[in-house]
């Protein structure tokens, strides 16, 4: 198994560990231990927050550190914290622990997302399409899993020892991969070396307008995707869909983005990053105000995958495009910007919208996140520019 397999392999395992213990396992164990509605929101989004403060000084210090190193930090953080649930008596320890869990995600994402991308120039976007592809597959297996060994085993502890054995095997294949830092990327020794180095990335990236703004564009986008998420079962069971028809909605909108986004990343490989993107902003945007204003089952089915066609489309190519924008030694960084405005988006989407739906209405609410896609995807086409399409037309030869 060469590097690239064995990182997306890696990444499928912690994205199936970490899911199995979300959902809809942990609301069902915090309600369990005696925790209110409010207080169960607050213990799901817990290892959000960890992302948000984390994500960017992780990503920043594998390049001060290496990739592998921080890899291995994150991985045990899948590995070790499972192994805890079981002695959770109250909703207060489930809290801790969901936070410190978190650590998992905040340190591995950015950081094995960096390693993807400095593995070579070339084919990059393909790359980092297959990735996420693989991210995908474990978080839409992990909640099914999850369910079922919670089903047949009526046991939480059960459950949290299968995510722990899942952490230990991701571990090991961590602890497997090759080290692909240059030896360049290691002469700096000394603390304080390393620390004005570490400053002077994240000093770097946050100075460099493009890359918040291509971290923007995905933030954007799953503001739109997090409000979908939160709210399609609900809305779903009130034009009358039930439990099993919402699973397959569910499950075609991302079977769609599984498949296509290796393809959305090869495609902005050739045809540059921004037309890819916009391309996939704009699906999003015609597909949230169909999807709510959807009233059957064949009707959801047909217009759920366009939303996972504009997915794939943004998330592996805005990856490629903030790697084309970073230093390489820079790139954790980069990722770690990146993953932190993710983050917020993602976290804000169902937030804004229950707040919007109380007030609009479920049409008008997600006409608004639509309306607010299509403007962006005009921002991207004056405000960020392509260094794929620049390479390309320097050197024509490359596009061959």
């Amino acid at each position: 198994m060469n590097a690239f397999a064995a990182i997306v392999f890696a990444s499928l395992l912690s994205r199936l560990g970490y899911q199995m213990a979300r959902s809809p396992v942990l609301p069902a164990f915090a309600a369990d231990l005696g925790a209110l509605p409010e207080f169960i929101g607050v213990i799901v989004a817990a290892s959000t927050v960890t992302g948000v403060f984390f994500k960017l000084p992780s990503g920043a210090l594998s390049d001060v550190l290496g990739r592998k190193r921080m890899m291995v930090l994150g991985a045990l953080f899948f590995a070790l914290p499972p192994f805890l649930y079981p002695f959770v008596g109250n909703p207060w320890s489930l809290l801790t622990v969901r936070f410190v869990h978190g650590f998992a995600t905040a340190i591995f994402s950015p950081v094995a997302a960096a390693y993807v991308a400095s593995l070579a120039e070339t084919g990059r976007g393909a790359r980092l399409g297959w990735f996420s592809s693989g991210n995908d597959i474990g978080a839409t297996a992990g909640p099914l899993i999850g369910g079922f060994v919670l089903f047949f085993s009526a046991s939480y502890a059960v459950t949290y020892l299968l995510v722990g054995a899942i952490g230990v095997l991701t571990l090991l294949v961590v602890v497997w991969l090759p080290d692909v830092d240059r030896p360049s990327d290691r002469q700096v020794t000394t603390f304080a070396a390393r620390a004005a180095e570490f400053r002077e990335g994240l000093a770097e990236v946050v100075a460099t307008p493009p890359i918040l703004i291509a971290a923007g564009i995905e933030a954007v986008m799953y503001l739109g995707y997090g409000a979908f998420l939160g709210f399609l079962p609900i809305y779903a069971k009130r034009v009358g869909l039930n439990d099993a028809e919402i699973a397959i909605v569910l499950g075609s909108q991302l079977a769609t983005a599984v498949v296509a986004k290796p393809i959305g990343g090869r495609l902005s490989d050739g045809l540059g990053r921004k037309p890819v993107i916009v391309i996939g902003l704009l699906l999003c945007a015609a597909a949230l105000p169909l999807i709510f204003r959807s009233e059957d089952f064949v009707t959801f089915v047909i217009v759920a995958p366009i939303l996972g066609l504009g997915i794939a489309a943004v998330t592996p190519v805005t990856n490629a495009l903030i790697a084309d924008l970073a230093s390489a030694r820079r790139l954790g960084a980069a990722m770690g910007v990146f993953g932190t405005i993710w983050d917020i988006g993602e976290a804000a989407g169902p937030i804004i919208a229950g707040f919007l739906i109380g007030g609009l209405g479920y049409a008008s609410t997600f006409d608004t996140l639509a309306l607010l896609t299509v403007a962006v995807s005009i921002s991207v086409v004056f405000l960020v520019r392509d260094p794929k399409t620049a390479m390309a037309a320097q050197h024509p030869s490359a596009r061959q």
